[in-house]
């Protein structure tokens, strides 16, 4: 591996390289795709909660002048329920009926057939002159309703414990003895809490277009946080094989995980099939919120014990989460998660997967974890508060540190989660005066953050400049992060490197942007990849000078003789290598494709001030601190804009946002509007502060920073929350109509 002395650009705050095209309106986002002949999509939805199709009449859709192709669930590959095919951690028997409904449908929304036409305006006329043929079923939204004795069953298939069931599944984690350590304790709280269901609120709806030849090869452009995700998805779906299908990745405008699996695709790939003709489907706004995943709404209750001095010694948590209408909730977050700051001897974490009619949950930033750390955290408070504690120094006292084994199995080597409780502890806002009902609240998360399936490939143009493709969509700044470690490397200006995505047919397969893992996961091919390329250059300038390549060494972008003893030469820069290519060997490239591993979970810890308007119930966040252990911040801007997005996600989770559901099953509230999503005027500054506890197992040091951000903020508002008024909420969101009724009812 290539060393580096004198660190120039990782850690610097270079200018973004999509940032003009994104601000000038260049950037080409998938509804901005078109092609010759080009005809639109457009999806028939059930208007019911939950309702057996009988049979679908497509006759006078067909007829409609302009209409090319319907299809329905007869077109999708069908994966019979008594046997799972796993996709990556989807199954395709609930992804067949995710994206069509096969013989129920499942939630308002959910897809009963597609139509393509000329114009979006006649298929969607078509659509309407479909006759679908309901038996129309009893339905539940809420988990309690899902879980009753006599609930109506989604699906007949399923059991919980020999009966038929809502409870798709369940997680446990533990260790020690969970009975034990109670009787150990001599303080116990025990609460129960819920969170509504949230949207990931990308800005960007999902969009495609899609070409299929006679031949069946087919071109995919689309918004996706993976392009080979997309794919084999689509591969499955729709019985084309993978090797005929080329996904090309466009600019995404935001996925946060709800990006990781395919809605629009596998249908449009059977109406181009139907047509031969190119189809392009765009989702309305409402259609993202009624028929795409948002995040679980759950039911949780969290049980901590600890001794007179602070000590914990036994923790319990119960985790019910929404899946929506297929299996598939982020319990492993809820369960792995949310006990893992803490040293804890026993411990029993147990999650409850629950379906209803609502549509299927996707991933949404550190998946499970944040609804967990809620229920934790809020009780770690309430304890500290018992036991008449500084909440940090409760913190302090049971953190995790090297060598804590977490209970969800690994034993965690060097982390910084300490050096984010000290770095909370002390900074001014910890210690900064309180007005009249303001207040402050703490809070800490965990994520376990991944590696995977990475491939990268580093070309030196002719020119002497570096192009740099790799295989996942930036979400987060990759690209920017790879320019400067590449530049780094190489010992050359950032502005020297380009990064570009590769679709499925010019990068090897990568894995989706998701899990925090694609700057760990792609810097490694990439330093391996830039590796190779040092090696070519040093050999070649052996070859020039006529010496020995281990006595020529690559620094501040150039060929050097390692040492005197090597002789005397001017330097080779890399331009002028380059320049020689053609004569010493061809082009100078190199590519590494690699199943990464090493990742480390990553820690945050957060200070939250809030003041609250008792005549509108409206509690407003006023100053907020998020401190977090970053590893190495290869671009400290762009982590910085990782920390306070999960912020702002995470105020907007606590305190506004929620699915409503009116009396006929249906979201009440599926737009911008009315689903209230924090804006700037809603926020102050958000602060950060990296701690950088680089990660030994990475050539950078690199640690996942997307995802912890999210994790304490909910907790760490609640707490505010009780903290200005005495008063705790056991059920987010904190909305002003809940606030006014808490108040209300003491006055």
């Amino acid at each position: 591996m290539n060393v580096i002395t004198n660190n120039k650009w990782i850690g610097q705050r270079t200018i973004r390289p999509d940032g003009a095209d994104k601000v000038t309106g260049r950037a080409a986002f998938a509804a901005d795709t078109t092609m010759p002949g080009m005809i639109w999509g457009k999806v028939l939805r059930s208007p019911h909660p939950h309702a057996r199709i009988r049979g679908i009449d497509i006759s006078k859709a067909e007829a409609v002048p302009g209409v090319k192709a319907v299809v329905t669930a007869r077109d999708i590959v069908d994966f019979p329920v008594d046997k799972s095919v796993m996709l990556g951690i989807q199954d395709m028997r609930w992804m067949c009926r995710n994206v069509m409904a096969r013989e129920k449908a499942l939630f308002p929304g959910h897809p009963v057939a597609a139509v393509a036409a000329t114009t979006e305006a006649i298929a969607a006329k078509a659509c309407e002159l479909i006759e679908v043929d309901y038996e129309v079923l009893p339905w539940s939204i809420e988990i309690d309703d899902a879980i009753r004795p006599d609930a109506p069953i989604l699906h007949e298939f399923n059991r919980f414990e020999g009966k038929p069931s809502n409870i798709a599944g369940k997680l446990e984690v533990k260790k020690g003895d969970i009975a034990q350590g109670f009787k150990e304790a001599d303080i116990v709280i025990e609460r129960s809490f819920t969170t509504r269901p949230v949207h990931q609120g990308y800005i960007e709806p999902h969009a495609c277009l899609i070409s299929v030849a006679p031949d069946n090869k087919t071109t995919i452009w689309s918004s996706s946080q993976g392009q080979f995700m997309v794919r084999a998805m689509t591969s499955y779906l729709t019985g084309i094989p993978q090797s005929d299908i080329r996904a090309i990745p466009a600019e995404i405008g935001g996925g946060f995980g709800g990006k990781t699996i395919v809605y629009l695709e596998p249908l449009a790939t059977l109406l181009a099939k139907k047509s031969g003709r190119p189809v392009k489907m765009v989702m309305t706004r409402e259609e993202v919120m009624r028929a795409t995943g948002p995040t679980s709404g759950s039911k949780s209750t969290v049980k901590i014990g600890a001794r007179k001095d602070g000590t914990i010694v036994a923790a319990q948590g119960t985790f019910y989460l929404q899946a929506g209408a297929l299996p598939g909730s982020p319990i492993r977050g809820a369960v792995g998660c949310s006990f893992s700051p803490y040293d804890i001897p026993h411990v029993l974490s147990v999650g409850y997967d629950v379906l209803s009619n609502r549509s299927k949950v996707a991933a949404y930033r550190a998946p499970g974890a944040p609804i967990g750390a809620y229920a934790v955290e809020c009780v770690l408070d309430e304890l500290a508060e018992a036991l008449k504690m500084d909440p940090l120094e409760l913190r302090l006292k049971n953190a995790a540190k090297q060598g804590t084994k977490a209970a969800f199995g690994p034993v965690f080597p060097r982390i910084g989660y300490i050096e984010t409780l000290e770095a909370a502890k002390a900074h001014p806002h910890y210690s900064a005066p309180l007005g009249k009902l303001q207040g402050r609240g703490v809070a800490s998360g965990f994520w376990f953050n991944a590696g995977g399936e990475s491939s990268a490939q580093v070309n030196i143009t002719e020119d002497g400049n570096v192009v740099v493709t790799t295989g996942h969509p930036d979400i987060g700044g990759s690209r920017a992060a790879i320019a400067n470690i590449c530049a780094e490397l190489l010992g050359i200006d950032y502005r020297r490197v380009s990064v570009l995505i590769g679709d499925t047919a010019t990068v090897g397969f990568s894995n989706l942007t998701g899990g925090s893992r694609v700057l760990f996961a792609s810097a490694m091919v990439v330093t391996q990849s830039a590796d190779k390329v040092i090696a070519t250059l040093r050999e070649r300038a052996a070859k020039i000078w006529e010496i020995d390549p281990e006595a020529v060494k690559w620094e501040n972008g150039a060929a050097h003789p390692a040492s005197p003893n090597a002789g005397q030469f001017e330097p080779l820069t890399l331009a002028e290598l380059a320049a020689r290519a053609p004569q010493m060997g061809g082009p100078i490239g190199a590519g590494v494709q690699l199943n990464t591993e090493g990742a480390e979970g990553g820690f945050g810890t957060h200070i939250c001030d809030v003041e609250v308007d008792p005549e509108l119930g409206i509690v407003r966040v006023i100053r907020y601190t998020a401190v977090q252990d970053v590893g190495r911040a290869v671009h400290p801007g762009y982590v910085e804009g990782q920390m306070q997005g999960g912020v702002a996600q995470g105020i907007g989770w606590a305190l506004n946002e929620e699915y409503i559901y009116n009396r006929d099953g249906k979201v009440d509230n599926p737009g911008f509007l009315d689903y209230r999503m924090p804006v700037c005027s809603d926020l102050p500054m958000l602060d950060t502060v990296m701690v950088e506890v680089p990660n030994p197992k990475h050539p950078q040091g690199v640690k996942g920073v997307g995802e912890v951000p999210l994790v304490p903020v909910m907790a760490a508002v609640a707490n505010a929350v009780h903290n200005a008024l005495g008063k705790r909420f056991y059920s987010l969101p904190m909305s002003p109509p809940k606030v006014l009724a808490a108040l209300e009812g003491e006055g």
